[in-house]
């Protein structure tokens, strides 16, 4: 982004505060991820994260538990659902529920989907290779955290190691070198 130069920036400044008002409100409208930010921040305040944490884990439950024709159904699925997560975390700088909800998504797929993790072949490769390398950076996101987060995640990875090494991915995992137990 281009800076101010500094004639306009004291242009800028010395408007009135009407007209500055004006500028400001155009401004934001036009970007959606700030307007989204600023909503969140101004309007709904702290309150209304478990909210929308709870409307996630929500999305997150439905679409995995269904059929799914093939692996790459699944996997475009699951990369959605992990595309909310990220813009969640993106609009409430919650970087606590971003961990909790990928983990939350990577257990229901292994925990609903037993049959499409369950072998490493052609057609499950990319879906189990995205499920590793999402449980290595959600591993490596934790660290992170403060400690006292990792107690609270600690079963969830658990259980999310256990699977993930008791699935088709387990070469993936040993390629990327995830570890097959969690240590707080």
């Amino acid at each position: 982004m281009p800076a101010l130069s500094p004639d306009l920036r004291k242009a800028l400044f010395n408007l009135p505060q009407k007209e500055k008002d004006q500028l400001l409100a155009r401004l934001v409208a036009q970007d959606s991820v700030l307007t989204e930010q600023l909503a969140y921040r101004l309007l709904e305040g702290p309150d209304a994260l478990e909210d929308r944490r709870a409307q996630l884990r929500t999305q997150i439950d439905d679409p995995v538990r269904g059929y799914h024709q093939t692996p790459n159904d699944l996997l475009v699925i699951v990369r959605q659902l992990q595309a909310r997560i990220g813009y969640h975390a993106k609009i409430t700088e919650d970087a606590f529920g971003e961990v909790e909800l990928t983990l939350r998504l990577l257990n229901r797929v292994f925990e609903h989907q037993p049959q499409l993790v369950a072998r490493l072949h052609g057609p499950t490769q990319p879906l189990l290779q995205h499920l590793a390398k999402r449980t290595h950076e959600a591993l490596r996101q934790t660290e992170k955290l403060h400690a006292d987060y990792h107690l609270e995640l600690a079963e969830a990875i658990g259980e999310l190691l256990r699977r993930l090494w008791q699935s088709g991915a387990a070469p993936l995992a040993r390629e990327l070198g995830v570890p097959k137990e969690f240590s707080c």
